[in-house]
């Protein structure tokens, strides 16, 4: 056991992103390397974080990780990857910079304790967060002050982009090493202050089809992805930056939707295909354009990572309306948890035009709640003890 005062403990936060240009495929799998540039949205973690405790004592026998409070293998190579390029950048630190104090002896072993306050391995980017947590609160513990996009790259590459706050791009890069292949902020999550993200909940379940696998096979398989890295994505990036720079939302809405229609694309061109998405999903996306049809504008846009859970870019001022859409084609279930959370959204009435322009059948249930939150910042350390996940003996806390 370990003793207050021989330990020292980091806890930090990290954020969701939800990329609008998706990354899928890799050029090289243990630097995980992407074929294409990406470019996303870092949500705030006032609704979406994941938070990480690190520990190092000169009094534990060997490396632990708990998450969301089960113990699992810290063996695992993508951690392992972490941990290795955390220590050699401590190395470097200590053999460059005489004029600090050394940061604590990495002959120490860590404790790590993770929780998410959303659903993991859901296709709501949790392994993104989780990575970009692990790579920035380790770096806090061993006093690595340094660029982490390729420590937390190797955990799960969109986990560079977590990193920043606001509106990010991880550069493909063209160095063989990865070198080139970072994270950086297009623009600050003040820019847009009027932008809104919708997280629509279908499913909190595992998905059957890990984005590791799924990305694999479609780098072997799918002749869609070639093309689409090659000769989409790049016109893609120049132009989502531009609508970003400008508050274009007509167009950041339609790109968006257009580049997670072909995402998923790809996904039915491999072999075997893939399907992330469910018939509740597929009913979100004609609800999206039956709305933008009613108004003769794109005034909301969908986008859907790995799995069947919507996340939907809007206005402030369209998204009271849109929330009340949502709840007319997909009735909360009575007696269920809240159906809203996150951001206040007012109550408003649907008009009678728009309810027989959306056409969809209620479908009770289909959609298990949403979270409403907006542009958030990057990574953040928390400074009271009483938020450590790990108690003084290095242990997780008992849940409350």
């Amino acid at each position: 056991m370990a003793s207050e005062k021989q330990l020292t403990v980091v806890t930090c936060t990290a954020p969701v992103n939800i990329a609008v240009i998706k990354y899928w495929g890799k050029r090289d799998e243990e630097l995980i390397l992407p074929l294409n540039s990406s470019l996303s949205v870092t949500l705030h973690q006032d609704q979406l974080k994941t938070t990480t405790t690190a520990a190092i004592s000169k009094d534990f026998t060997e490396d632990r990780i708990w998450l969301n409070g089960v113990e699992v293998d810290m063996g695992q190579p993508r951690l392992q990857s972490c941990l290795r390029e955390i220590h050699r950048l401590a190395r470097k630190r200590r053999s460059s910079d005489d004029r600090n104090a050394p940061p604590p002896s990495l002959s120490y072993k860590v404790h790590v304790a993770s929780e998410n306050n959303f659903p993991t391995a859901a296709g709501l980017a949790s392994s993104a967060a989780g990575y970009a947590c692990l790579a920035y609160t380790l770096a806090k513990v061993y006093g690595v002050e340094a660029e982490l996009s390729e420590v937390a790259r190797r955990g799960s590459g969109s986990a560079c982009r977590s990193l920043y706050g606001g509106f990010v791009q991880w550069q493909r890069g063209e160095q063989a090493d990865g070198k080139d292949s970072i994270a950086q902020q297009v623009a600050p999550e003040s820019h847009w202050p009027e932008l809104r993200i919708l997280v629509l909940v279908v499913s909190a379940d595992k998905k059957l089809t890990s984005s590791t696998s799924g990305m694999q096979t479609s780098v072997e398989t799918s002749a869609l992805l070639q093309f689409r890295a090659a000769s989409v994505v790049p016109t893609r990036m120049t132009e989502m930056i531009r609508c970003i720079r400008d508050r274009d939302f007509a167009t950041f809405g339609e790109l968006t939707m257009k580049d997670s229609n072909q995402f998923h694309a790809t996904c039915l061109d491999t072999f075997p295909p893939i399907s992330y998405l469910n018939d509740t999903s597929k009913n979100i996306i004609h609800l999206v354009h039956r709305f933008n049809t009613y108004h003769g504008q794109t005034k909301v846009a969908y986008t859907f990572d790995a799995g069947p859970n919507a996340v939907i870019f809007t206005l402030e001022d369209t998204m009271a309306e849109f929330v009340a859409a949502v709840r007319h084609c997909f009735p909360p279930e009575p007696n269920g948890d809240k159906f809203l959370k996150g951001l206040p959204v007012r109550s408003v009435q649907l008009s009678d035009k728009l309810k027989a322009a959306l056409a969809l059948n209620p479908a009770p249930g289909g959609i298990r709640y949403i979270i409403t939150t907006k542009a958030g910042p990057g990574p953040q350390v928390l400074d009271s003890p009483h938020l450590h996940l790990l108690g003084p003996d290095g242990l997780p806390k008992p849940s409350a």
